[in-house]
C-alpha cells in the first residue's frame, strides 16, 4: 500500500543530487577582473600581447590571483576592486585603441563545474549588480550627419528634375550649392521649396512651411551663383531628443541580440543614457556591441578619376570634389563618390552564411520595398562599375568590400562578401540585424556595480528567510512530531530544487524573485500541511495507520492540485504581461510552484513510504496527538 518502486526511489536520489551538482557553483563566489580582447571581431590574441599585459602589470606593482588566456581572449583576476581599475588604466595605455578592455566579475567555480554545465544563477543588478554604462551622444557629430542627409538628399533631387550644379558641400550650419546660370539657381531653390510643404527631403510626412523649413541665401559672383540653405526643420533640443530616442531603441535591440536577462537602459539628462546588464560575464563583447556605430552606406566607386596619379595626390590631402578616400582591408586606397545611394537604415534583415561558390563567410541582406528599388535602379544604370560597401565604426572606416556590377540586380537580396570569418559575419550582422546608432556615443563611465540595497541589507534579507525557515521547522516538528520533519527534509529539498533550477536556467534573480521564493515556502509547508492533517482526520475517524497515510495523500492531492493551478495561471499571466521585476517575480513563482509540488507528494511521500512501507503492522505513528471525534 505504502511502498514505492525502486526506480522511483532512484529517480529522488538522482534529482536530489544533481540539483546538489548545479547548486554548488554559488558558493565558490567571484573575483573582479579584467578582460581583454581584440577590437575588430574574428582577430585572435597573440602570447606576445600577454606577455606585455603580464610585463605591465608588474612594472606597475598590481598583483593579480589568475590570469587565463585564449585565442579569443585575456582575462585577468584580482582580490579588490581598486586593484582592477588599477589594471584597465597600465592595460589601456599599454595596448592602446587596438584592443577593448572591460572590466568583469568572473565566477570562481571549478572549470570542472563549469565544463558539466554548472554555473552560478544570475542576480539582478539588486543582488549582485553587473556592468554599468553611462553613455553620452557625440554632438558634434549630430548637425554634421544632418546637413549630411540634408545634401544627399538635395543632390537626388536637382539630379531627379535635371538641374546641374557644379560643387556642393556643407560649411558650418548649411549647404552650399554652385551653379553656372541664374536660372539653374532658381530652378533649385523652387524645388526645394516645392517639396518643403511635404518634407520628401528629409524623408519625413508632415507638412511643414518653406520660412520654417529652410533660410536662403544668395550671393552672385561673376558667373558664379552660388545658393546657401540652412535647415531649420528641427531645432537643436528636437535633433537631439530624435537621436536620442533612436539610440535608446537600437541599445534595446542589440541587448536583447546578446540575450541579456533584464537590462537596464535608460535615458539619464538630455544627452545622456544609462545600460545596465545585471549577471553579465563577457562585458568586453558588451562593450563591443552596444558601443560599435557599424553604419552600412553603399556608394559608387569614383571610377574616373581612380588612375595612380589622383590616388596618390588623395592620399596627400588633395581629394577631387565630390569624393572621398576610404582603404580596404588590404589597405588599398579606394576613392569612393561623396553620394551615398543606400544606409543600413533601408534594411529589413541581416543573417551570416557562407557563400556556396567559394565556401567564404558572408552577410546576407534583406531590403525594404525602397531599397529594392533603388538598388535595381543603380546596379541597372552602373552595369561594369564597382560598388562599394563601407563600414562606418567609432574609431575606423573602411571598405568591406567593392565588387563590380555585372548586372541588374532586383528582388532585394544583397550579399556582402569580404568577412575574414565567421565570427565577424555573426557580429556585423547583428549590428545591421538591430540597427546602427543615429549618432556615435561616448562611454563616459564604466564599472561594475554592487547591489544597490548595500551588503547590510542582503545580509538582513537573508538573516530575515534563515529565521522565517527556523520558525517554520519548530513549529512542524513540535505539532506534527516525524511527519514534521518530513516535512522540513521536504522543504529544505524544495529550496534544492528551485536554486538549481535557477542557475541551469540562468534566470535572473531579483529582489521581487526573493519575495518569490518567500511565497514558495509557504506554499511549499501548506501542501504538508494540508497532507499532515488529512492523515489526521483518517486516523480520527477510526482508519488503520497504514491506510491513513495511503488516503491522507490521495485525498490531499485534489486540494493541492487545484490551489497550485490557480497560483500558476497567477504566474503565466504576470510572466506573459509583466516586464522586469514583476516577469523576475513571476519566474520564480512559476518554478518554485513546480518543485514545491514535487517534493511536498513525491519526495516526502518516498520517506515516509520507506520508513512505515515496510511494516506490516502498525499502531501508531508519529503525527502528534490524536484527539478521536466522539459521535454519540
Amino acid at each position: 500500500m505504502n511502498q514505492y518502486a525502486s526506480w522511483k526511489y532512484i529517480l529522488i536520489f538522482l534529482s536530489i543530487g544533481l540539483s546538489f551538482l548545479y547548486v554548488t557553483p554559488n558558493f565558490y563566489g567571484e573575483s573582479f577582473a579584467i578582460q581583454v580582447m581584440p577590437l575588430k571581431a574574428g582577430e585572435t590574441i597573440e602570447p606576445p600581447t600577454l606577455k606585455l599585459v603580464e610585463s605591465s602589470l608588474n612594472k606597475a606593482s598590481i598583483k593579480n590571483i589568475g590570469i587565463s588566456f585564449n585565442n579569443t581572449d585575456i582575462k585577468i583576476k584580482f582580490k579588490e576592486a581598486s586593484e582592477q581599475l588599477k589594471a584597465k588604466q597600465v592595460i589601456e595605455e599599454k595596448l592602446g585603441k587596438k584592443y577593448v578592455v572591460a572590466l568583469n566579475l568572473i565566477s570562481n567555480s571549478p572549470s570542472w563545474l563549469s565544463d558539466l554545465g554548472a554555473l552560478p544563477m544570475y542576480l539582478g543588478l539588486d543582488l549582485r549588480g553587473g556592468v554599468h554604462f553611462l553613455m553620452q551622444l557625440d554632438l558634434s557629430k549630430l548637425s554634421e550627419k544632418k546637413n549630411d542627409s540634408f545634401l544627399t538628399n538635395v543632390r537626388k533631387s536637382l539630379q531627379k528634375e535635371n538641374v546641374k550644379y557644379y560643387d556642393s558641400k556643407v560649411i558650418n550650419n548649411y549647404i552650399q550649392l554652385k551653379f553656372k546660370s541664374e536660372d539653374s539657381l532658381d530652378k533649385a531653390k523652387n524645388i526645394i521649396r516645392d517639396q518643403a510643404a511635404g518634407r520628401s527631403i528629409f524623408g519625413g510626412n508632415s507638412p511643414a512651411k518653406e520660412t520654417e523649413a529652410f533660410n536662403f541665401s544668395e550671393i552672385k559672383n561673376n558667373n558664379e551663383y552660388i545658393l546657401k540653405v540652412k535647415n531649420n526643420q528641427y531645432t537643436d533640443e528636437e535633433n537631439v531628443n530624435f537621436a536620442l530616442k533612436q539610440n535608446l531603441e537600437t541599445l534595446h535591440n542589440r541587448v536583447n541580440e546578446l540575450g541579456v536577462a533584464e537590462p537596464i537602459i535608460q535615458q539619464q539628462g538630455k544627452d545622456r543614457i544609462v545600460v545596465q546588464l545585471p549577471g553579465v560575464q563577457d562585458t568586453a563583447k558588451a562593450k563591443e556591441i552596444i558601443g560599435r556605430t557599424a553604419i552600412l552606406e553603399m556608394r559608387m566607386v569614383d571610377e574616373e578619376r581612380s588612375d595612380p596619379a589622383t590616388i596618390e595626390k588623395a592620399e596627400n590631402g588633395q581629394l577631387p570634389p565630390g569624393t572621398e578616400l576610404y582603404y580596404d582591408r588590404s589597405e588599398n586606397p579606394i576613392l569612393v563618390k561623396k553620394e551615398v545611394i543606400l544606409t543600413g537604415e533601408r534594411l529589413e534583415d541581416a543573417s551570416p552564411g557562407v557563400d556556396q561558390m567559394t565556401g567564404q563567410s558572408v552577410v546576407y541582406l534583406d531590403l525594404d520595398s525602397v531599397g529594392t528599388n533603388i538598388f535595381k535602379d543603380v546596379t541597372r544604370a552602373n552595369i561594369g562599375k564597382r560598388i562599394a560597401l563601407i563600414l562606418i565604426e567609432k574609431n575606423y572606416t573602411e571598405v568591406i568590400t567593392a565588387p563590380k556590377i555585372k548586372s541588374e540586380i532586383g528582388g532585394g537580396n544583397v550579399m556582402i562578401t569580404g568577412m575574414s570569418n565567421a565570427q565577424e559575419s555573426t557580429d556585423i550582422a547583428l549590428l545591421l540585424r538591430a540597427g546602427s546608432l543615429s549618432v556615435p556615443m561616448e562611454i563616459v563611465e564604466e564599472r561594475t556595480v554592487g547591489p544597490s540595497m548595500g551588503k547590510e541589507n542582503i545580509a538582513r534579507g537573508v538573516n530575515s528567510t534563515l529565521w522565517g525557515f527556523a520558525a517554520i521547522v519548530i513549529l512542524m516538528v513540535a505539532y506534527y512530531m516525524f511527519f514534521g520533519v518530513v516535512s522540513v527534509i521536504g522543504l529544505t529539498v524544495n529550496l534544492l530544487f528551485l536554486t538549481a533550477l535557477l542557475s541551469v536556467l540562468q534566470a535572473t534573480l531579483t529582489l521581487p524573485g526573493l519575495a518569490a521564493i518567500a511565497i514558495t515556502i509557504g506554499m511549499a509547508i501548506d501542501a504538508n500541511v494540508l497532507i499532515n492533517e488529512r492523515i489526521r482526520d483518517e486516523i480520527r475517524n477510526g482508519m488503520p495507520p497504514q491506510k491513513s497515510i495511503s488516503q491522507g495523500y490521495d485525498k490531499a492531492w485534489g486540494t493541492i492540485l487545484d490551489s497550485n493551478v490557480t497560483t500558476m495561471i497567477a504566474g503565466l499571466a504576470l510572466f506573459m504581461f509583466g516586464s522586469g521585476p514583476i516577469k523576475g517575480f513571476a519566474v520564480v513563482l512559476v518554478l518554485g510552484i513546480l518543485t514545491s509540488v514535487y517534493s511536498a507528494i513525491f519526495v516526502s511521500r518516498g520517506i515516509v513510504n520507506y520508513t512505515y512501507g515496510n511494516k506490516r503492522t502498525i499502531k501508531k505513528i508519529s503525527i502528534g496527538e490524536i484527539f478521536k471525534v466522539d459521535n454519540n
